[in-house]
């Protein structure tokens, strides 16, 4: 039993640093989308929501890529590749 709990930990180990990127890259271009639309509404324009929309998909993009990157290289070192 204890071998099984043990190999359970570790692959969630493995996996804890990939959980959180979907709900990052979301909570990223989400904020973005509102303050765009709260500045339309603010200033009565049009085109802040659509602006700041792009911006967040680039920088949710950019940040995920990044990241997995990241990991990407720190397995690969960890595994001497």
């Amino acid at each position: 039993m204890l071998k099984k709990e043990e190999s359970v930990a570790e692959s969630l180990r493995g996996v804890a640093p990939y959980m959180g990127l979907g709900i990052q890259l979301a909570v990223t271009i989400t904020g973005m989308v509102l303050l765009g639309n709260w500045l339309d509404k603010e200033y009565d324009t049009k085109y802040w929501v659509w602006l700041f929309s792009i911006v967040g998909m680039g920088a949710g993009l950019y940040n995920f890529i990044k990241t997995v990157l990241d990991l990407e290289k720190k397995q690969k070192k960890k595994d001497g590749i």
